[in-house]
């Protein structure tokens, strides 16, 4: 299992106009060429090309305006035929579709007509489609981006694909030949020069046997030594056999056959080994005595070269190792490359092809980490001549997106072919939890692939029982059984501090406060802070224990800096010890537990009992402002599980709390917008706590009247913490 930190916080363009060298008619055969069948009559192979170059344009329509509709049409232009109330679409959680079931909905035949969402990224791709430029996305697993590069392979404009043919080199053996050839003729030329193989092949045969008959009558009529014209047969047999291996290595090597595609290549090159994406030659143990077969038959095309005149996927770009990114800088750059064994060792080092036709556009793809290991100068190719989009992870919930959210799940019961139809309120409770994975209010995730995990889960549940349709029950009994790993722990964890009455949910206690925090994307979890403050034996020091990584650390400094400035007493001469209560191998990443330190710490100081019944999140600037956080909705969660009643979070989350049904009755949540509301609410002692909060709202001077219009109304960051 992997480790899992508990988050507290959570131009000069491409050159268009080199225009192929090869011919696009009728294709000679080597055998018939003039000066005798050199197959490097008409070059090595194709440079850069851009637009079309001639000849057939394979499932293409011949009319710029229908190529120009088709690249138009991507996706979320593309509306649902289904009767729509538009006055009631504003409110309805299917935003107006009158339907039954996802029957009722239908799903676009072309993958370009399914993308949902990620309005940048789609016109980016258009772009790009266009004008055959390379593209880089970045952004969160299951956001669509190898849906998107998918569908710009169908919106390319139409090219003369091309078949890609490997000949033997009598001059060279280790230096085959390279043509290219329109889609279609590789095959023919292919098959021509078997036909000739076997036509000669029988000849030899034939003159072979009138040879060795004519040899054992000889030897047997006028030498009377049968075992002689038998050892002699023998040797013209091999003799033959062995001149025949050279007619077949005149048979030409199909590398890269485009006979059956119409429309322009796609190849997913996620994670593949440097052979697999720059071709490779294979090993031949056979390298003497007329046993070896010839180089150019054990070559083999890359990804490189297959997505010639289309696109090459991928994700994760970082994976690869830095050499195959220079390699494959060089293979953008150039528009070709030849092709070499990719083990040193192996024979096929010693071959080296002319260079085979790579003019691909690339679609690199990968998280926000992807950047930092990527080679640079790769990098710069792909944006010197395309673009570089973020994908995004949630889009306004509009009755328009509601809509494309129904054909959404609807496209994916049609991708699988083995579930029932969603019923209406199946749908219904889909698009709340793509509300309730947003995180965010009035926004819908993006993260479709997690969200067509649970559709997949839902239709089985419904499939498992024979239901005919998929019901909104299906779809609860399914949430609980797809609960990542990090929830199944997190719930683990609260089960067993009940079994070992770790878990304080009542009564008051100085120093103990309960946090909450989130692990993984989807989890929350109840984790206790505790505070002490204990006689120095040198300069006094703030000590944090629990895995701390960085940010955890700067965020209790930060802590530190209000209570120096809080407390009346000389902190000089005294050690405050705060400990991360069961945090474990995993760690503590984030600044969201600065109010749960800040309250430990202070109770520490006072004396002061903090209730039990409560927890908290939110991070803490040095003014004593409290600020937004993530997961707020997964973190209240997780705190009515472990039995608190109430539970404090950033004013400015308040908006983003999207808690299930079932919790919404079991605890109630508090808005604060500085640290004096907090202690307000959290200490014990009435007289006391009044002094204290009152010294420290005129210590901070931010702290706001929890009455009146607009109270409480704290601080606004771009980003939670």
């Amino acid at each position: 299992m992997n480790r899992q930190t508990l988050f507290f916080g959570s131009d000069d363009s491409m050159s268009n106009d080199r225009n192929d060298s090869r011919d696009g008619g009728d294709v000679l055969d080597p055998e018939d060429a003039p000066d005798g069948g050199d197959p490097d009559t008409n070059g090595t192979g194709g440079g850069r090309s851009g637009g079309t170059t001639g000849g057939r344009s394979v499932g293409a329509s011949n009319d710029p305006s229908d190529q120009q509709a088709d690249i138009d049409d991507l996706g979320s232009d593309v509306e649902i035929d289904a009767e729509i109330d538009e006055e009631a679409a504003e409110d309805h959680l299917l935003g107006g579709l009158q339907i039954d079931s996802t029957d009722d909905i239908e799903v676009p035949d072309r993958l370009v007509d399914q993308v949902i969402g990620q309005e940048h990224a789609r016109d980016v791709v258009m772009k790009a489609a266009k004008q055959r430029r390379h593209v880089m996305m970045i952004g969160s697993p299951g956001t669509g981006k190898s849906m998107l590069a998918k569908a710009m392979s169908e919106l390319l404009p139409k090219e003369e694909l091309q078949d890609v043919l490997v000949y033997h080199n009598p001059d060279d053996g280790n230096n085959p030949k390279v043509r290219t050839v329109p889609a279609g003729k590789g095959e023919q030329i292919v098959e021509a020069h078997k036909e000739e193989a076997r036509k000669r092949n029988q000849m030899r045969s034939f003159l072979m046997w009138i040879i060795i008959a004519v040899v054992l009558g000889y030897s047997l009529l006028v030498v009377s030594n049968i075992l002689l014209g038998i050892l002699a047969a023998g040797i013209i047999y091999l003799a033959f056999r062995y001149g025949s291996r050279g007619s077949d290595s005149m048979i030409p090597n199909l590398l890269v056959n485009n006979a059956d595609e119409q429309s322009a290549p796609f190849e997913d090159a996620t994670g593949a080994h440097a052979g697999a994406l720059l071709g490779d030659v294979r090993h031949d143990p056979f390298q003497s005595g007329g046993m070896e077969t010839p180089s150019h038959d054990r070559v083999e095309a890359g990804a490189i070269h297959k997505s010639n005149k289309g696109v090459l996927f991928v994700d994760e770009i970082n994976t690869l190792d830095i050499r195959s990114q220079q390699k494959l800088m060089t293979a953008i750059q150039e528009g070709e490359f030849s092709i070499t064994g990719q083990s040193e060792r192996s024979s096929g080092a010693m071959v080296q092809t002319e260079p085979v036709p790579t003019d691909f556009i690339m679609i690199a793809a990968g998280n926000l980490d992807a950047m930092e290991n990527m080679h640079p100068a790769l990098r710069s190719r792909i944006k010197g001549y395309g673009y570089e989009v973020y994908m995004d992870d949630t889009i306004d919930d509009t009755p328009e997106m509601r809509r494309k959210y129904a054909r959404f799940v609807a496209q994916e019961v049609a991708k699988d072919g083995r579930l029932p139809a969603f019923a209406d309120e199946a749908i219904e409770e889909l698009i709340l939890e793509a509300r309730r994975r947003a995180g965010r209010k009035g926004h819908l995730t993006l993260k479709l692939r997690n969200l067509g995990g649970l559709v997949r889960v839902s239709g089985d549940i419904a499939r498992g029982e024979d239901a005919d349709r998929v019901t909104r029950d299906h779809v609860l009994q399914a949430k609980g059984r797809s609960r990542s790993i990090e929830q199944q722990l997190a719930d683990d964890y609260i089960e067993r501090r009940k079994d070992y009455e770790l878990q304080v949910a009542d009564g008051f206690q100085v120093g103990r406060v309960n946090g909450l925090a989130v692990m993984g994307e989807d989890s929350g979890i109840m984790l206790p802070v505790m505070a002490e403050v204990t006689p120095s034996q040198g300069p006094g020091q703030v000590i944090a224990t629990g895995q701390l990584q960085e940010m955890a650390e700067e965020s209790v400094q930060n802590v530190s800096a209000i209570i120096k400035k809080f407390s009346d007493e000389d902190i000089t001469e005294k050690d405050i010890h705060i400990q991360f209560i069961q945090t474990g191998q995993q760690g503590v990443d984030g600044d969201s537990a600065s109010i749960t330190v800040a309250t430990a710490v202070i109770s520490a100081l006072e004396g002061m009992g903090v209730d039990q019944n409560l927890a908290m999140t939110g991070s803490l600037s040095v003014r004593g402002d409290v600020l937004p956080v993530g997961g707020v909705t997964h973190k209240i969660e997780a705190a009515a599980k472990s039995g608190c009643s109430r539970v404090i979070i950033p004013k400015a989350n308040e908006q983003d709390v999207m808690i299930e049904e079932e919790y919404e009755e079991m605890i109630e949540i508090i808005p604060v917008s500085h640290i004096s509301e907090v202690l307000d609410i959290a200490l014990e002692g009435e007289p006391e706590k009044d002094s204290l909060v009152a010294r420290l709202k005129s210590i901070t001077g931010s702290a706001l009247e929890k009455t009146g219009e607009g109270a409480g109304a704290g601080p606004t960051s771009p980003s939670p913490q």
